[in-house]
């Protein structure tokens, strides 16, 4: 950010959890942080306009959590009082994935897995009590002001019938886009005379449908507190149930180009045939449905590279989906945005570097690094994938071949599962996988089959069952 005798200013365009953790962070280097939301966020914590995804199932993994605890301390013990459940992996799950069951062994790790809207309304609430922040409600990022050589501020234009349709600028020091994944950046950028990021694309055209029920019954199909079933290449049907606050569960269905899952009522609930076993069919059977079936499409994985060179503007930073936009099925966005606030809080604070915007910029990609090697990795595998970034090398190709065998091990193994599931939740990083006890799994020992059947009970239970 410039500096001067002046007082610096800040502006966010978008107000959702990526935006609201980015200008958390920027009001400690900031004298004033303007958040610029397009909506008017509601009062209570329902589903807001500006996020198409927002009644779908969002998860917040156990690496994100622990990103958000420490840009707000404290979060995760008001997210238990709000009554958000937390979820352990894998005892608390009964979970299908690529081919079979696995183990309910001892929990490893956990997300939450409430309702979006309220995380967020959490986390406005905490953000926008500082005093250096200021909310701008109703408001839309329609430009950008400055040129080629660098961002000094944005256009703005009131929404709504009684608005008047003109525009104002708002000058800034630094402008940071966390608008999701339908930014306009790039747009924007060229505009000024500037050259837009490359975009590299991976899409699997899965859609999913979800919606809301609250089981009849206090006993459930089986002794867990959600369902899992994992698409993969072979298998692209994926279903899901998870618990939410107040007794009630999310039901989501996925599927690909031609075989989507229906938004209407009884095709909806029809669909859970499709998958590889009837549990999912059972419980919704026990299940009385609270509201209709919302569907959502756009599902790319697009990665926005800021970080290359090219003729781009300083003072501008983009960060969350804005940046990185990822197949909602693996549930990393919440997490990467909070990933990406302690990038560039950390950036922002280096005791030996200059922030400068692409030194900051490549921080954020680095932060959504691991998450993006995830998901491009599984759905450059599934059937008619397209997109400009589908091509594979042959480091690729071992990798994805040694990545393979440490899957099919980690149905049964409890290390190779720990290191498995601890990297899904990007709370472990990629090496975790080459472990001396990992790789040695991985490369000599045989495959140990999970489960015949569906592990009904956590294994701790069925040990003692009569």
């Amino acid at each position: 950010m410039e500096t001067s005798a002046r007082e610096r200013h800040a502006v966010v365009i978008g107000g959702s959890i990526a935006g609201l953790l980015a200008a958390r962070v920027l009001a400690d280097h900031a004298e004033r942080v303007t958040l610029v939301e397009r909506d008017r966020p509601p009062a209570t914590g329902e589903p807001r306009a500006g996020v198409p995804q927002d009644r779908h199932l969002h998860v917040l993994l156990e690496g994100g959590r622990s990103a958000l605890e420490t840009l707000l301390p404290g979060v995760t013990r008001e997210l238990e009082e709000q009554g958000s459940p937390r979820v352990g992996i894998p005892r608390d799950v009964l979970q299908w994935q690529g081919g079979g069951w696995l183990r309910r062994s001892a929990n490893t790790s956990s997300y939450f897995t409430g309702h979006r809207p309220r995380l967020e309304r959490l986390v406005r609430a905490r953000v926008s009590a500082d005093p250096r922040i200021e909310l701008l409600e109703s408001t839309e990022v329609v430009g950008l002001e400055g040129d080629a050589s660098r961002v000094r501020g944005v256009l703005l234009r009131r929404r709504g019938s009684s608005a008047r349709r003109e525009t104002r600028a708002l000058a800034a020091d630094l402008v940071v886009d966390a608008s999701g994944r339908g930014s306009k950046a790039a747009a924007w950028m060229a505009a000024l005379g500037a050259e837009p990021p490359h975009e590299e694309v991976i899409d699997t055209g899965l859609a999913y449908a979800t919606r809301i029920y609250r089981h009849r019954s206090a006993d459930d199909v089986a002794d867990c507190l959600g369902y899992y079933f994992v698409p993969d290449g072979t298998r692209p049907h994926g279903g899901v149930i998870m618990p939410i606050e107040d007794g009630r569960h999310l039901v989501t269905f996925s599927g690909l180009r031609d075989d989507q899952p229906p938004v209407d009522e009884d095709g909806f609930e029809e669909y859970a045939h499709r998958l590889p076993h009837s549990v999912l069919a059972e419980w919704l059977a026990g299940a009385e449905p609270l509201s209709p079936v919302y569907g959502f499409r756009s599902t790319a994985n697009v990665r926005r590279r800021y970080d290359l060179p090219g003729r781009r503007p300083a003072g501008f930073l983009a960060v969350g989906d804005a940046l990185c936009t990822f197949n909602p099925i693996y549930g990393q966005g919440m997490s990467v945005a909070a990933f990406c606030a302690t990038a560039l809080r950390d950036a922002l604070a280096h005791p030996r570097r200059t922030p400068s915007t692409r030194r900051v910029q490549r921080a954020l990609l680095a932060a959504s690094a691991q998450a993006w090697t995830i998901c491009a990795g599984a759905d450059k595998a599934m059937p008619g994938a397209t997109g400009n970034a589908l091509g594979s090398t042959a480091a690729d190709r071992l990798a994805g071949w040694y990545l393979r065998r440490v899957q099919d091990r980690s149905k049964a193994d409890s290390v190779v599962g720990a290191a498995f599931r601890g990297v899904l939740a990007l709370d472990k990083p990629l090496t975790a996988l080459f472990a001396p006890a990992v790789l040695r799994a991985a490369l000599f020992d045989r495959v140990r089959e999970g489960p015949a059947a569906p592990p009904l009970a956590p294994e701790d239970v069925a040990r003692v069952a009569p």
